[in-house]
């Protein structure tokens, strides 16, 4: 199991370090293009400000994808399908990155992950004892598939917005020339392209490498779950105490006051955590937690926060008082906080493999986003408008914990700054027509090429 365990997550890794070189372009492409800076310093500057970025990035990407798939049930399943599943998704997503690189098109890493985790679920559940599609969080996987929608919406909107804005207030208009020759822009003009670099690759690393993080969570947990499913790094003593809490809340819920659907789940939700209570009695005075209470922890856990989320939704928790409400809440988020979680050790493989994949096969992209998109070189305001729209949109989705496309966010908002300029007809439409179409046969030949061999996979292991 350990050497199956370690070829997962090096393909992880391998996901990563071809996410970092396939989407440098998209941070680097301005300031190269613009001659701000030197390729090489470009892509040193990118790597390591994608690198610092999976670090401050937080966790919440990365539990965002790990949550697509409902681990509660495939936990359950046989090695040799847990291994068949991850391969599978990994693969199918190497494979699509690599061959849209090749090709020097844009396309969505993000888009790729997700197709490829919504394939290996759309097989497992069909291929399940229920015999439906319940093997994919649907609900998770419509927020994410708005935020990939609106996020591109959105870069090509505000990159406009920000072209407008430069246009009325700069008055040096040396800003909205495209360079010429090998002549570096005025310091003023360098140092904001440079500013929209480091920002963009920092914002790239906080979204895109969590979710590098999540998948290595996903392995980690399907694989070898009785050391991964809680952070053995918290002292799981403290989980006790935030469930007994919560149960008191729960447990004073009138059940006259609610439709017998809600009464059905605040039972259930009661149960979750009296059996959370009796793990811990049953192995109270033990010197060591048992491993193996582990995986029924977990399951608890992401039972209680999904039922307890149904009831919110129902108003069934408004009888209780804001105190008793807050309390009831913080005590969800401490039990919480033994499963969503991630390692130091995945976050640093993981920002080493992005880190090091920026600096590395950005040419054939670069030349696509700065020539290719408009009939036009590409001016500084034009360049920097661009990234730091991008960026900002990013952060924004990072800090809520959606998983967005750096390469269709930064290329909408170079074709609105096209726009900006002198209309859609700026806009050179075989360059865009082979982005679009990559956008939209990224999630179903993902779904179906994962799927394909999530079944084939599972004959072999």
């Amino acid at each position: 199991m350990s050497v199956l365990l370690v070829f997962c997550i090096l393909c992880a890794c391998i996901f990563e370090f071809i996410n970092g070189f396939h989407d440098t372009a998209n941070a680097v492409a301005t300031v190269i293009y613009t001659k701000s800076l030197k390729p090489i310093p470009s892509v040193v500057l990118s790597g390591v400000m994608n690198s610092i970025g999976v670090f401050a990035g937080g966790i919440a990407v990365a539990m965002g994808i790990v949550h697509l798939l409902p681990l509660d049930s495939l936990v359950n399943q046989e090695i040799g399908q847990s291994v068949a599943l991850i391969l599978s998704l990994l693969l199918s997503a190497i494979i699509w990155n690599l061959g849209t690189w090749y090709l020097g098109i844009p396309a969505s890493s993000s888009h790729t992950l997700i197709g490829s985790i919504l394939g290996v679920g759309i097989v497992y559940s069909l291929t399940s004892t229920t015999g439906d599609l319940s093997g994919v969080n649907w609900s998770k996987a419509t927020s994410i598939g708005l935020s990939l929608l609106i996020s591109p919406l959105l870069g090509f909107g505000l990159t406009m917005v920000a072209m407008s804005l430069l246009k009325r207030f700069v008055k040096d208009k040396e800003i909205f020339k495209a360079p010429e020759g090998d002549k570096p822009p005025k310091p003023w003009i360098r140092i904001m392209l440079i500013a929209s670099c480091a920002g963009l690759s920092f914002t790239h690393g906080s979204n895109d490498g969590q979710k590098g993080v999540g998948l290595i969570m996903l392995i980690l947990i399907s694989i070898a779950p009785l050391s991964f499913a809680i952070d053995s790094g918290k002292n799981i003593n403290g989980l006790e105490p935030a469930a007994r809490s919560a149960l008191n809340h729960v447990i004073t819920l009138d059940d006259a006051m609610m439709n017998p659907i809600d009464r059905a789940i605040a039972n259930q939700v009661q149960a979750e955590l009296f059996d959370i209570t009796q793990i811990f009695d049953k192995h109270r005075g033990v010197g060591i937690f048992p491993k193996e209470e582990n995986l029924n922890l977990r399951k608890d856990i992401l039972f209680i926060d999904s039922h307890l989320k149904k009831l919110k939704q129902s108003g069934a928790l408004k009888e209780l008082s804001s105190t008793e409400y807050s309390s009831l809440n913080a005590s969800v988020t401490t039990m919480k906080s033994y499963t969503e979680y991630a390692p130091n050790w995945v976050i640093l493989i993981i920002s080493l493999s992005l880190g090091i994949g920026t600096m590395v096969g950005w040419k054939r992209i670069v030349v696509t986003i700065g020539e290719k998109i408009g009939k036009e070189n590409l001016t500084y305001a034009q360049g920097a408008s661009a990234g730091f729209v991008s960026a900002g949109t990013i952060w924004l989705a990072s800090a809520t914990g959606l998983p967005v496309s750096t390469t269709q966010i930064l290329s909408s908002g170079i074709a609105g700054s096209m726009v900006s300029s002198n209309g859609i007809k700026n806009l050179q439409g075989g360059t865009i027509r082979n982005i679009a179409i990559a956008w939209l046969l990224t999630i179903p030949v993902t779904v179906l090429l994962s799927g394909a061999l999530f079944y084939f996979f599972r004959l072999i292991f």
